[in-house]
């Protein structure tokens, strides 16, 4: 028997077969189509998504010489903040409008001013509205294609969409919902004053669960679709930000993960609902009864470094046919170089910022280049302008008495022995790696499995499967510099912040 993690990203989807034991089977992806209709809008439609489960669910099954009756649970995961319209009958009344789509920022401020102001909005559901949150979505829909949202019965998420074609059941789960901007984080229901305020009809969202509740069961034309059994049952999973978390173990207070893929996102796990007053970061349920996570995600981590690279070592990667050898050489250019680069530093703001300054005209910036400063310079200054971004986050959490005692690293600042090493110094907390890299698929695997009783909780099932597999501990006299140096960092934002405004065209 097996446990299947679906995980319905934006670039395309990927499933997982995880062994009752805890080993990975097999994965398999397929991909999307991307809409952008306008600039500044993201649009893709659900039927893809559906499709790719179908497809990446066979191909899975093929790999792992598995039947489909082999199927003990299905666990769900997907972008978050997405919005899916439904008719009365079930059909998709538009192309879905994703996490990145820019367009409702007048929403956005519709939603504080219903609220009473920004700060009453954060004491209600814990966040700030951003453009990418599914009310603003909701409201833009309502006031900009009334006709088709007279229609409108049902809003889902996107894995939640994927949910209804397994199961023909409305259902969310608590980790998501609160990506929504419509949950009451705190007490994890859906929260009735602000929808009120914001004139929508309760009845268009759907029932929330904890992630490891069994949600429905497979139907049995979904079933033929997709090479399994009818009656599977399916769990509530997760958004792609706490279903990661239970994919690296990051399921008890304490640790924290650090993942630059091209944003870099912090996120650590809390046993209360702890919200930062000035919005900076988000808090949001954990995929685990009676806990709560906090993150922030910071947009250019490692698309910086791939600028860096693309940019200046254009030549070498055109080349080169295996990129790790290019990435070695710029470790080594880097440890050559003197921490703090003489005084030369990046601002890793190169397609805006999310966390934790909320600021799309902010933009990417070396400051300090003098006639001394050589290439490793700039290498080492962009390394560290990153991890100096991460950072501000990891300090956020400790400002607000979260624990940060081990820092779990992926993505491609844990592939580097040097940069695990900077993160270590700079976060002043151990930096590890562990024995998987499957992220959200694997951590709804295993949310399914404890749906299903083979575990008997989400951390039991996390110790079994996840271990630690190297340490990086930081270096004191490499930390105290870097103590000392961060504060010089943290003023260069709130300096050049009106200049990004005016030069945003």
């Amino acid at each position: 028997m097996a446990l299947l993690g679906i995980d319905i990203g934006t670039s395309g989807t990927k499933v997982l077969l995880l062994s009752e034991t805890g080993n990975v089977l097999a994965t398999a992806e397929a991909p999307h189509e991307l809409l952008t209709p306008k600039p500044g809008w993201t649009e893709q439609d659900p039927a893809n998504w559906w499709s790719a489960v179908q497809k990446a669910t066979k191909a899975v099954l093929k790999k792992a010489k598995l039947k489909g009756s082999q199927v003990r649970a299905i666990g769900l995961s997907g972008q978050m903040h997405g919005s899916v319209f439904l008719d009365g009958a079930g059909k998709v009344l538009r192309p879905a409008l994703l996490w990145n789509d820019q367009r409702t920022g007048e929403q956005c401020a519709q939603i504080e001013a219903a609220a009473g102001g920004r700060e009453n909005l954060i004491q209600m559901v814990s966040n700030p509205a951003l453009t990418g949150f599914t009310a603003p979505k909701i409201l833009w829909f309502r006031q900009h294609e009334p006709k088709k949202f007279a229609k409108c019965r049902q809003v889902l998420l996107p894995k939640d969409y994927i949910r209804y074609c397994l199961t023909g059941d409305y259902a969310t789960e608590v980790s998501d919902a609160s990506g929504t901007l419509l949950l009451d984080v705190k007490n994890r229901q859906w929260h009735k004053e602000l929808i009120s305020k914001l004139e929508l009809d309760p009845a268009l969202l759907p029932p929330v669960h904890e992630s490891q509740e069994i949600t429905g069961t497979v139907t049995e034309e979904a079933a033929n679709l997709l090479g399994i059994a009818s009656g599977i049952p399916v769990v509530g999973g997760g958004g792609d930000q706490a279903a990661g978390a239970v994919g690296t173990g990051v399921v008890e207070a304490g640790l924290v993960s650090a993942s630059m893929g091209t944003s870099g996102v912090i996120f650590a796990t809390s046993s209360a609902p702890q919200t930062d007053p000035a919005g900076r970061v988000h808090t949001m349920c954990h995929a685990i009864p009676d806990t709560w996570c906090v993150f922030g995600c910071m947009l250019s981590a490692g698309g910086s470094y791939q600028y860096l690279r693309n940019t200046f070592f254009a030549d070498e990667v055109r080349k080169l046919k295996d990129p790790g050898v290019l990435y070695k050489k710029l470790d080594a250019m880097a440890a050559a170089t003197p921490m703090g680069c003489e005084d030369l530093v990046f601002l890793p703001y190169l397609t805006g910022e999310r966390c934790p300054h909320a600021d799309p005209h902010a933009k990417g910036a070396y400051i300090g280049l003098t006639p001394r400063h050589t290439m490793a310079h700039i290498v080492r200054a962009t390394m560290e302008g990153i991890t100096y971004g991460m950072r501000e986050q990891i300090e956020i959490f400790r400002s607000m008495n979260i624990a940060v005692n081990q820092v779990r690293a992926s993505g491609g600042g844990a592939r580097s022995d040097f940069w695990r090493q900077m993160q270590a110094d700079m976060y002043q907390a151990p930096v590890v790696t562990i024995n998987v890299a499957e992220g959200a698929a694997l951590g709804v695997a295993i949310l399914a499995g404890v749906g299903a009783g083979e575990w008997a909780s989400v951390p039991q099932a996390c110790k079994a499967i996840i271990k630690v597999k190297l340490t990086s501990k930081p270096n004191q006299k490499a930390a105290a510099f870097y103590t000392q140096q961060y504060p010089r960092y943290g003023t260069l934002y709130p300096t050049l912040k009106n200049w990004f405004a005016k030069t945003t065209g």
